[in-house]
């Protein structure tokens, strides 16, 4: 039997998200294999990762997973929802370094794709962190942060275009 809830509240946030996309220049929505429960997000923003010297440095691209569950109605682990797919080395104090896992605060049932979009967006680039080594992910990053406040954010731009007044004024001139 199909749950029609689900899918009605599956179809809004592909729209949604996708429109998102549509509307940024950092951030591509992508359905895997035209599933309304599996997406790939790719990041085109600034963040920063650890490189194979132990230097920290700006990236580009980063990629996240999604995962809408057949609860996710009901109930939302955040850890099962969103999945950091790449880099392997990034560096924040809530993306774990030895597993996929990225934390944007508490994710409620039914939390929207398009605010996880946006979370996902402010973790990368430092404009949401978690400052406490006992809640960090990454306790590494997390005392680094501390020390290198004068960093962030990474990334100033917003996620969505913002809308460019010219000033011109509608003489109501038939087009």
């Amino acid at each position: 039997m199909r749950d029609k809830i689900l899918e009605g509240f599956l179809l809004r946030q592909r729209e949604e998200g996708l429109a998102l996309s549509e509307a940024s220049d950092l951030v591509d929505l992508v359905p895997v294999a035209g599933s309304l429960r599996h997406y790939v997000a790719r990041f085109r923003s600034k963040g920063l990762v650890q490189d194979d010297s132990g230097d920290i440095v700006e990236a580009n691209s980063f990629a996240i997973g999604i995962f809408f569950p057949e609860d996710y109605l009901r109930a939302a682990d955040p850890f099962t929802v969103l999945t950091m797919l790449e880099p392997l080395r990034a560096w924040h104090p809530n993306i774990s370094p030895r597993a996929p896992f990225i934390c944007v605060g508490d994710v409620a049932p039914a939390t929207p794709i398009v605010e996880l979009l946006y979370r996902c967006f402010e973790v990368i680039t430092y404009q949401r962190v978690t400052m406490d080594e006992e809640k960090a992910l990454n306790r590494p990053a997390c005392a680094w942060a501390r020390r290198n406040l004068h960093r962030f954010p990474v990334d100033r731009r917003g996620l969505k275009r913002q809308a460019v007044d010219f000033g011109i004024e509608d003489v109501g001139v038939p087009r």
